[in-house]
């Protein structure tokens, strides 16, 4: 077996009302004045209060930057920056979901490290480490506490920029499953499919090791046992917080294993149609799912057992194909929309699938899929999923 390097951050704290602690975590950084990078919503629906009084108990000085408002961008990471310098800021601290977490981790970088955020596109280019980060997710999916990637948009560029380094390994991570009792459903939805992809692809990644299958298939089980549950009734305590340690442990899964085309696919989706990502995942993972299934049945039958699923007497293929049957329930039963369902116009799709399939191929994500697509396979997929 060849030696393979398992990230995660050095500290995880997971439990109802674990924010609490928040405080008393970043004092032990021994930083005087923080940056609590978040959005507007999280502030005026009164989601920090408890993180204030925790940093203020502490005798911990903050300054609030609430300039996250949609997917993270290269002007949200320049922004926070220059708050971050002028208050006198010499640690983070991330509120909310991947948005807000993705902006503290480039800020973090660019704290401590020369140029531009884009100057650090792609794998390895972080040479020192960024400033301390502590991340208190708000929502169940993105994982982005736990992870070496950091996803920022290009606007100008319309390049959804993967960073990956293990210096964007967050300092801690604070996994509070009461912050996501007022998820409504459409976020537990797509956050929750987000995760099961993340899951998922690292589970059947070429690069999926021992360790990283332990967390993908736990995270597997406890996401399709749950998250029904919990988009349901989003005040079910215990299916939200079966559901959010399933997605803190395909986080760590795919940080590990990195994940597959669902994700190359997913990138220029949201970049050329603005659709959030999970939601782009999950329009995108049922018909991958059915495309990949023959690179490495034995594993997709795998992920079915996980989810529940009897396959006992199934060969690996018949059981592979009882994932992707699972996979496509779980996804209408909590009513996640359609690419077509979106908005998303037909004809600019059918006109930028080529340019969509390049930029999912040059991501590198697909190449890690157990079945290689080819570009045309991918344009492909892209009408499939449209007409699904």
């Amino acid at each position: 077996m060849l030696a393979r390097k398992f990230l995660m951050p050095p500290t995880i704290i997971f439990g109802m009302g674990s924010a609490a602690q928040s405080g008393s975590e970043c004092r032990q950084l021994g930083g005087s004045k923080g940056l609590i990078v978040t959005d507007e919503i999280l502030l005026k629906l009164g989601a920090l209060k408890g993180i204030e009084l925790s940093l203020s108990e502490a005798g911990i000085p903050a300054t609030t930057f609430t300039g996250v408002f949609t997917e993270p961008t290269v002007d949200f990471v320049n922004d926070g920056l220059k708050a971050y310098r002028e208050n006198g800021c010499d640690f983070l601290l991330a509120v909310g979901g991947g948005s807000a977490i993705d902006t503290a981790k480039a800020i973090s970088v660019m704290a401590t490290n020369p140029g531009n955020i884009a100057d650090y596109q792609g794998a390895g280019k972080v040479t020192g480490p960024g400033a301390p980060l502590v991340c208190v997710p708000t929502t169940a999916g993105t994982g982005s506490e736990v992870t070496q990637f950091t996803i920022i948009t290009d606007t100008v560029r319309d390049v959804k920029m993967l960073i990956t380094s293990p210096l964007l390994v967050p300092t801690k991570a604070i996994v509070d499953p009461e912050l996501t009792l007022s998820m409504p459903r459409g976020l537990t939805a797509a956050t929750g499919i987000d995760a099961l992809t993340h899951a998922i692809e690292a589970y059947v990644s070429i690069k999926a090791q021992p360790m990283s299958d332990l967390f993908a298939l736990s995270a597997i089980e406890l996401i399709a046992g749950n998250l029904r549950q919990a988009w349901a009734n989003g005040h079910n305590v215990a299916a939200r917080e079966e559901t959010m340690l399933g997605a803190l442990q395909a986080g760590i899964a795919f940080s590990n294993a990195s994940v597959a085309l669902v994700h190359g696919m997913s990138r220029p989706i949201g970049a050329y149609f603005h659709v959030a990502h999970g939601v782009s995942n999950a329009a995108l993972l049922s018909v991958v799912t059915e495309f990949s299934l023959i690179g490495n049945p034995a594993r997709y039958a795998r992920i079915a057992a996980a989810m529940g699923e009897n396959v006992e007497g199934l060969n690996d293929l018949d059981g592979a194909e009882v994932a992707a049957e699972a996979i496509s329930r779980l996804i209408e039963d909590i009513e996640i929309p359609s690419l077509r369902q979106l908005g998303v116009d037909s004809d600019k799709l059918e006109m930028l699938a080529p340019e969509m399939a390049e930029a999912a191929i040059a991501s590198g994500s697909p190449g890690n899929n157990p079945r290689q697509a080819t570009k045309e396979e991918i344009i492909e997929l892209y009408k499939l999923a449209y007409n699904q």
